[in-house]
């Protein structure tokens, strides 16, 4: 489990250089408020958007999740713990007022990338009320 990359994956970063060509900045690893050990994979903190690129074995994705045979009841109570942890982690962002957007790793980057920046620029179109 210590070897598997947990930041800085190929998927996360194949969005963040599509994000960056595309003229966008943003931050990495930005630690959740109020949530220790926990990180925004990508973050715009000035727009409050948070952007989390979920692995589909560690995240539980409804399509390519497995099941460990072996130790098979400490993995399905490890797995349930990660689910629940990003079902917290996404009602306190946005209980704080932040949009969360979240993915999985086997989604294209140029998707991710693409709901990212409309995101964006959605954030920063100015709004009437």
């Amino acid at each position: 489990m210590s070897r598997q990359a947990s930041q800085d994956t190929t998927p996360e970063l194949a969005v963040r250089r599509l994000l960056y060509a595309s003229g966008h900045r943003y931050r990495l690893h930005r630690p959740v408020p109020g949530l220790p050990r926990r990180t925004i994979d990508i973050a715009f903190p000035g727009l409050k958007i948070a952007v989390f690129l979920d692995g589909c074995f560690w995240h539980g994705c409804p399509q390519h999740a497995t099941h460990p045979k072996a130790n098979a009841d400490w993995w399905r109570q490890k797995l349930n713990r990660n689910i629940t942890r990003d079902l917290e982690t996404t009602e306190r962002l946005r209980t704080d007022g932040w949009t969360v957007l979240r993915f999985w790793e086997h989604e294209a980057p140029s998707d991710v990338a693409e709901r990212v920046a409309t995101a964006v620029a959605d954030a920063r179109r100015p709004h009437h009320s």
